[in-house]
């Protein structure tokens, strides 16, 4: 059953009474003083970020621009409260001059006015960046609603699917293995059962797997499957590509290639985890931080010491080629988060300088401090990747396919809805039904059947 709804942010910003930092500002000595919000703090949360922001993006900046001050203002609390603190500056026409957000908050700030488009905020010289040639397109995506560009994206991520090559060689599989259509990954699946693998195929279904069920599972496959879940001021709501994606549950937990009681259990997608590094899961989607953070042979959660030798990758098929969105044959979904810039700004061209500044070459690699992360510039990633061919694979070959959520308030509210239609399927309902009963829920989320399309 769901809980009841959250109020959006933009209804709700004035329950907490925040202290709201100036925007940009001519200094008592004739200077001009720049400020940078982020959800960040030296010693707390996120304190890397704190300190790149402070021994780095601070000093480069006023060294090249003489008589420019920048101020950090940091903060180190709950994702949620940052976003009410940034919402309430922003409202009452104040705040700092550039600004940390998570990517799936854009589009409801645009639609609030908070935000405005980087043209209309920094000028002209926003279309003449050379950065703008170094960020793929689609990874652009993170800061972009409505077709124009709120923000810069800081780094983002990948899902793909990986697999055991030792359980592969088991079925009889190929060790390099690239499914072209979902029918390939349930065949391989069929295989692996055969040859004893307790788990095949591992694809984060239900309510208890939370967001992970969104987007390691129904977003990638619903883009498989032709569509997105937001598109041209529309909801996809039971649409032929929706049926396909829960068609493709349906196979999986209908035919004994997955587990439903690891979708059902509070700590499953931990135990999907532990279960993979255990050599029990044959397949598994999931995002490269499985590869960075779970499976990493020395400090992972689920370390593997021998993950380079035996975990394999593969991209996300369309459902058949060609079927994807964009008509593409493989497909992927990203997060991350992007820096904006106030529209309220007193010095808004410098402040466009501040922020271009803070997505250079030189910062980018700076903020990396010799970490194989992923960045949002392919000439960064060109050089700090070589090192890890995954991560590198993931920017070369999954990054320009990739879509993201609409970052919209309603946005949450439909992602539990779709993590409600995944468990009904492994509860034993039909895609059909489970389709049904989630047109039913998306229109009282969207305000009706006129804002859901196919």
């Amino acid at each position: 059953m769901r809980l009841p709804s959250r109020p959006a942010l933009i209804g709700a910003i004035t329950v907490l009474a925040l202290t709201s930092c100036g925007t940009g500002t001519q200094s008592e000595e004739g200077g001009v003083t720049l400020t940078i919000a982020a959800n960040s703090i030296s010693g707390g949360k996120n304190s890397e970020s704190a300190d790149w922001i402070n021994q780095w993006v601070i000093p480069e900046f006023e060294r090249t621009h003489p008589g420019v001050e920048v101020v950090f203002r940091p903060s180190g609390v709950d994702d949620e409260q940052y976003k009410t603190k940034i919402a309430l500056d922003l409202k009452s026409r104040t705040g700092a001059d550039v600004i940390d957000l998570d990517g799936i908050w854009v589009g409801e700030f645009a639609q609030a006015g908070y935000i405005k488009p980087l043209t209309e905020v920094g000028g002209a010289t926003v279309d003449q960046w050379e950065g703008w040639a170094q960020i793929p397109q689609a990874v652009q995506g993170l800061g972009i609603f409505d077709g124009k560009k709120y923000g810069l994206p800081q780094g983002t991520d990948g899902r793909v699917l990986f697999y055991n090559k030792t359980l592969f060689k088991k079925a009889g599989l190929p060790e390099t293995w690239q499914p072209a259509s979902w029918q390939q990954i349930i065949d391989a699946g069929t295989r692996l059962k055969t040859a004893g693998v307790p788990v095949p195929i591992q694809i984060n279904a239900g309510t208890t797997m939370g967001e992970a069920t969104t987007m390691q599972g129904i977003l990638p496959l619903l883009a498989g499957a032709g569509s997105e879940i937001y598109a041209a001021g529309k909801w996809t709501g039971a649409s032929p590509a929706m049926t396909n994606a829960l068609t493709f549950y349906q196979q999986i937990y209908g035919s004994g290639l997955g587990d439903p009681r690891l979708q059902q259990e509070a700590k499953g997608r931990d135990k999907s985890f532990a279960q993979f590094a255990e050599g029990e899961i044959g397949i598994l989607a999931e995002s490269d931080y499985f590869w960075r953070s779970v499976v990493e042979p020395t400090a992972g959660v689920a370390p593997m010491k021998d993950r380079d030798q035996v975990v394999g990758y593969a991209k996300i098929p369309a459902r058949q080629p060609g079927g994807g969105i964009r008509g593409q044959d493989f497909v992927s979904m990203s997060g991350g988060a992007v820096r904006v810039l106030n529209p309220f700004s007193k010095n808004p061209g410098l402040a466009w300088d501040l922020l271009a500044h803070m997505h250079s070459a030189a910062a980018t690699k700076s903020q990396l401090a010799g970490q194989a992360r992923i960045s949002a510039r392919t000439d960064v990633n060109d050089e700090v990747l070589t090192a890890d061919p995954m991560l590198k694979y993931i920017a070369d070959e999954v990054l320009p396919i990739t879509a993201y959520r609409p970052g919209l308030a309603v946005y949450p509210q439909v992602s539990t809805a779709l993590q409600e239609a995944t468990a009904a399927i492994v509860s034993g309902a039909s895609a059909a039904e489970a389709a049904a009963a989630y047109q039913a829920e998306l229109e009282g989320l969207a305000g009706g059947a006129a804002n859901i399309g196919g």
